[in-house]
């Protein structure tokens, strides 16, 4: 059907005749319902021809089909039509509609052959996930009578700018609120005064997608963020933290870290990590610990994009030793570092976390000698016993704050092994390493390059950065590549076996002989059963 004469505008159609055209989907479903009140209308808006081809998912050209048989319209909303605008990289579709948003959500799952949900029946809110595509499709009820009530209850300009479904190009968006010329100069602008009073944590999705984005806050939204800070007290914990893990998932946490320090934003979302702004420190560090968190945040992004990724073009000096270091652990790594821990968050998630909370027990361990030098005894313990305090605060499972507070915990490991071992740890230093912290010694490895070049501002002395390096691999090596060896050996002996050969009673003594022994395997002093006996004899003597 040639529908060229209504570009621009809506029609209503039944059985192929257009019965009904209006500017809005609501006046041309009204014109059809005088013209055809008993029949069933579809609504369809007629895209004007010419504009800018956005470059939305081919996932959109699949479902138009699907969308052209609706007697309601749908729009494409939020950051989806944000990052195709920014060309960037489209993840997850947000769609708005008049009613019945759940049941469009599971129609659409059909038309997919997906899989969907609630994800909010008051709200009147269904989900689509495509597991093979990584993507998420969120279906949603106007917040409002209509399109434009929605859009200017949204957080920024730059998110409330919607496009029809069927449409494809420039010509077809509709920004009430002017995101389009925010976008244009990198603005994060409020859509109206009261946008961050209705909804506080939306002072810490500014700094985020600011930062995400490489954005500036217009002045009156960056007041109206420092103005919001007492609210986040308000406001679900399950909200600011999942905004919390978000801005760790950016390129540039550092950034968002900075920032919501420089808006006082941090006391009320990490108290214990705002706290440590001015504990300073001695020599070789150049900042006090909230700075050099922040500059650890900085450099393991930088670590993770030479050796996770591979990109080391125009990387900071030593970056590419180690990028060639650890290069033949990148897919182990990769690996470890995707893997789903608990719900959403991965093993990413879980890095970062460790190096914003590494340095977190310095204040509470600070003294300073007679001579001025200050130092941290015990600052990992007392570290780790506080964030798995934090992050079960923030809701976040048992596995993930054990994990996290593990990673705290070990920070400090390389550094002691290289002042005991040098670069080549020997395989009892390997097992006591990972039998204390477990996986996150993988963790720590990343880490404790990072920690060493915010510490120096950079590689610092190469011969000794270079050991560091070593000692990494050699980590990795063995957990990697020698795991049955050295890091959990498989026992010769088993509790039984102890008992019989020792005529003794199950106990602690049973349980205590069966980690000596596995000691001794990962060391290579014990590799066979008879060695295995004799070794728990002299062990039990």
């Amino acid at each position: 059907m040639d529908l060229s004469p209504y570009t621009g505008r809506w029609v209503a159609l039944v059985g192929g005749q257009v019965t009904g055209v209006g500017y809005t989907p609501e006046e041309a479903r009204q014109l059809a319902q005088r013209n055809r009140p008993k029949e069933r209308v579809t609504l369809q808006f007629v895209a004007p021809p010419g504009g800018e081809e956005l470059p939305l998912p081919a996932l959109l050209g699949r479902l138009r089909p699907f969308f052209a048989q609706l007697d309601q319209p749908v729009y494409l909303v939020g950051g989806a039509v944000r990052d195709a605008l920014l060309g960037l990289p489209v993840h997850d579709l947000d769609f708005v509609t008049p009613q019945r948003a759940i049941k469009l959500a599971f129609q659409a799952a059909d038309a997919l052959q997906a899989a969907a949900y609630v994800l909010d029946r008051e709200r009147d809110t269904g989900r689509v996930v495509l597991s093979d595509d990584g993507m998420t499709l969120d279906f949603a009820r106007f917040r409002g009578d209509d399109l434009l009530a929605d859009l200017q209850d949204r957080d920024f300009t730059i998110n409330a700018i919607a496009l029809p479904v069927t449409a494809e190009t420039s010509l077809s968006l509709i920004d009430p609120t002017g995101g389009l010329p925010d976008l244009r100069t990198g603005v994060i602008r409020m859509v109206h005064a009261q946008s961050l009073a209705n909804d506080p944590v939306r002072a810490l999705r500014a700094v985020r997608q600011a930062g995400s984005l490489g954005f500036q806050l217009a002045p009156e939204t960056e007041a109206a963020v420092i103005a919001s800070a007492p609210q986040l007290a308000a406001v679900s914990t399950e909200r600011v933290r999942d905004e919390l893990l978000k801005m760790l998932a950016t390129a540039v946490p550092h950034q968002a870290v900075r920032q919501m320090h420089e808006l006082g934003l941090l006391p009320f979302v990490l108290p214990t990590i705002a706290a440590l702004d001015g504990v300073a420190q001695s020599p070789p560090h150049w900042q006090d610990v909230l700075a050099h968190t922040i500059s650890a945040l900085r450099w393991l992004v930088l670590v993770e994009t030479a050796v996770l990724d591979g990109a080391i073009e125009g990387t900071a000096a030593g970056l590419s030793q180690a990028a060639a270091q650890l290069a033949p652990y990148r897919a182990s790594l990769n690996d470890h570092f995707a893997r789903p821990v608990d719900g959403m968050v991965y093993g990413r998630a879980l890095l970062r976390l460790g190096a914003l909370f590494h340095d977190v027990g310095k204040r509470d361990t600070q003294t300073t000698t007679a001579d001025g030098q200050i130092h941290f005894y015990g600052h990992d313990k007392t570290g780790a016993a506080i964030t798995a305090d934090v992050l079960r605060r923030l809701t976040l499972s048992n596995k993930v704050s054990d994990y996290v507070a593990d990673v705290v915990l070990g920070h400090m490991r390389p550094l002691l092994l290289l002042h005991a071992q040098g670069s080549a740890p020997t395989r009892r230093a390997v097992y006591r390493y990972f039998r204390d912290i477990g996986a996150a010694g993988l963790d720590v490895g990343l880490l404790a390059l990072a920690d060493h070049l915010a510490t120096y501002d950079g590689v610092g002395d190469m011969a000794q950065w270079e050991t560091l390096l070593k000692l990494v691999a050699a980590l990795y090596a063995n957990y990697f590549t020698q795991y049955a060896e050295t890091v959990a050996p498989t026992p010769l002996l088993d509790g039984h076996d102890l008992m019989q050969a020792l005529n003794l009673k199950p106990g602690p003594e049973v349980g205590r002989l069966l980690r000596l022994l596995q000691e001794a395997q990962a060391a290579g002093e014990v590799n066979s059963r008879e060695t295995a006996v004799q070794f728990v004899q002299q062990a039990r003597r």
